[in-house]
């Protein structure tokens, strides 16, 4: 029983995060409009989310250089990141 409570004990810091991070913050959460492939800024039909864009530093690609989605910066700083369907595929948190 003692081993296990130093486990869970052990265990909890490494499993949390903080608010700002976290998925149920509203800010971070793919219900929000800053966040949502409906928001034009964030469609697949922005051009400046085209990989046909020349020199387009938004287009994420693979180890093999082929293009599998975009990044959409945030206003707070953060960044949005979608497959070319406009599916949001994660996000890192602003400020």
């Amino acid at each position: 029983m003692k081993t296990l409570i130093i486990f869970l004990l052990l265990a909890t810091p490494a499993m949390a995060q903080d608010y700002n991070s976290s998925p149920w913050n509203y800010k971070n959460a793919p219900n929000n409009w800053a966040n949502s492939p409906w928001n034009y800024k964030n469609s697949p039909n922005n051009y400046d989310n085209s990989p046909l864009k020349y020199g387009n530093e938004r287009i994420i690609r693979d180890n093999q250089g082929n293009a599998t989605g975009y990044a959409v910066p945030k206003a707070d700083g953060g960044v949005n990141y979608y497959d070319f369907s406009g599916k949001r595929q994660g996000y890192t948190p602003g400020q």
